[in-house]
């Protein structure tokens, strides 16, 4: 188990590198098995999610070469077998392997995924588009059996517009006889990315970012190349910590278009914000003003830097409101918030932050990926020291965190205990 302390209430300045997104990277790497022969990916992050995926790859016979931040995948020998338990409970992208393994093989067997607590977090959409592909699914216990003679690409309707089916129902309908569409298919940048993997593999696919994506199936893909865009939700974390306690804090590597709506926020708090091609810098302000806050689909407010941005609400002179709509247990990080100082209630899926509040360190446990960050966000705010426990959810989507931090002034350091 590991343990993050911080020595808090320090000014940040200099420049942070934003390294390759996650929740692309997550669906690029089980994407790869779709091609035959050698794939390679680039700026693919640090984190523990990529490890555990590799370690899945190699159970599957898959030759893997990580040098960095370049990733080669050779699926020669590629071993089509069944994905044990403990390995797919280890992060939620785990269940891509089903719609590549099912495009593919025509054949898998996974247990159910696992990840975050931020909800019930179903994959019904997903083994709706699968059945509606022509494959059989079945459970036995956990494990998802899924298995087709022929897959046919047909129309699919999402009843919501989520990421994780719009990716698994593409890797599926790669290789089907036909042509499928997925209507209300998510728009995340990171769909555009993957979709450009499988294009380079010799898949013919249109519409990614829009609502209606068309899939025309070939009968194989070869190997192919991408590289993976920046982490819009990281360069999102660090762009609020230099609201919180930057000045002229650089956040290098991003792509301005994929965080307007944060920037857009940040803009009617009246924070010090230059938006620049490549960049963003941005320095504390004294009387932050208060905002509401909704999250959506993309191009909305991302769920995923709701927790994050808790944190800059409590140092806001007012009243905030914030409502979650994409998972029902988002709320994870208040209570430690509200030990070290925040006014934060809860109300189902809602909160109301009422600031500007004193922070203080403390100890407080890490529930989530999303939810530790805002605790690191809290520490690095906060006086006085701050322990958070738990601190694996943190590592499994923030690159060389402490490293990174440590270069722009903070005190931190993780240990083993």
């Amino acid at each position: 188990m590991k343990q993050m302390i911080i020595e808090g209430n320090k000014t940040l300045t200099g420049e942070i590198l934003i390294g390759g997104a996650k929740n692309s990277a997550v669906a690029l790497i089980p994407a790869s098995i779709l091609a035959d022969g050698k794939s390679i990916l680039d700026n693919v992050p640090n984190i523990s999610d990529r490890d555990a995926l590799i370690d899945i790859l190699e159970i599957l016979n898959c030759d893997v070469t990580l040098d960095k931040d370049h990733l080669e995948i050779d699926t020669t020998n590629l071993k089509n077998t069944v994905i044990d338990e403990e390995h797919s409970r280890k992060l939620r992208a785990s269940y891509y392997f089903m719609g590549a393994l099912l495009g593919k093989e025509k054949y898998v067997e996974i247990y159910i995924p696992g990840g975050c607590n931020i909800g019930a977090r179903p994959i019904d959409i997903h083994i709706e588009g699968f059945k509606a592909l022509g494959a059989e699914v079945k459970t036995e216990g956990n494990k998802y059996i899924l298995k087709a003679d022929k897959l046919r690409g047909t129309d699919i309707y999402l009843r919501f517009q989520s990421v994780g089916a719009t990716i698994n129902l593409m890797f599926a309908s790669v290789l089907a006889e036909g042509k499928t569409v997925i209507h209300n298919a998510a728009k995340e940048a990171e769909i555009e990315n993957i979709a450009d993997y499988l294009i380079s593999m010799g898949a013919k696919i249109e519409g990614a970012g829009t609502d209606d994506i068309t899939i025309y199936g070939v009968e194989k893909l070869h190997g192919g190349k991408i590289t993976v865009i920046p982490d819009r939700i990281e360069a999102g974390t660090y762009i609020i910590l230099g609201a919180l306690v930057g000045k002229n804090l650089c956040i290098k590597n991003i792509i301005p278009k994929h965080l307007e709506a944060l920037t857009s926020k940040l803009k009617d708090m009246a924070s010090d914000i230059t938006i620049n091609k490549d960049n963003i810098v941005i320095s504390k302000v004294d009387n932050l003003k208060p905002t509401n806050i909704k999250t959506l689909v993309y191009p909305g407010f991302p769920t995923d830097i709701g927790q994050p941005m808790a944190v800059l609400l409590t140092q806001a002179n007012g009243t905030s409101l914030f409502e979650e709509t994409i998972w029902e247990n988002r709320m994870g990080h208040v209570p430690s918030l509200n030990k070290m100082g925040a006014n934060i209630t809860v109300k189902g899926m809602s909160s109301m932050t009422i600031g500007p509040s004193k922070l203080h360190g403390c100890e407080v446990v890490a529930t989530d990926l999303r939810g530790g960050a805002s605790l690191v966000l809290a520490g690095l705010t906060a006086t006085g020291t701050t322990i958070i426990n738990d601190v694996e959810h943190i590592l499994r989507g923030y690159e060389d965190i402490d490293i990174k931090l440590k270069n722009v002034g903070a005190k931190i350091e993780i240990r083993e205990i």
